[in-house]
């Protein structure tokens, strides 16, 4: 499984959601290679379809798909048990990874 982080330096939030991915990843026994995808300007955010600061690709495939007009340098939030956060909660990737354990 591959899964990629895309972030831009001015957002903090991506960190968190790099150690809840891994967290997840542990509790699910689940192998993957994660690759940091850095976004440096709004051009590279459209041609990716950056959705903000930071989401989440598994096989390609985005984790917390959104429509969008625009594509910019931005903070994402994400709605959780807690309230809006910058990034999703452990239990939150467990979920989603939850469909990648018999791939």
């Amino acid at each position: 499984m591959k899964i990629d982080l895309l972030y831009f330096a001015g957002c903090p939030s991506w960190q968190a959601g790099l150690e809840n991915l891994k967290t997840a990843l542990i509790r699910e026994n689940l192998q993957a290679e994660i690759n940091l995808v850095r976004v440096d300007d709004d051009a590279k955010a459209a041609r990716l379809k950056f959705l903000g600061s930071p989401p989440f690709r598994v096989n390609g495939a985005e984790l917390w798909q959104e429509q969008r007009e625009r594509y910019n340098l931005s903070c994402r939030v994400y709605s959780t048990s807690a309230g809006l956060k910058g990034a999703p909660t452990v239990e939150m990737f467990q979920e989603k990874l939850h469909t990648y354990q018999k791939s």
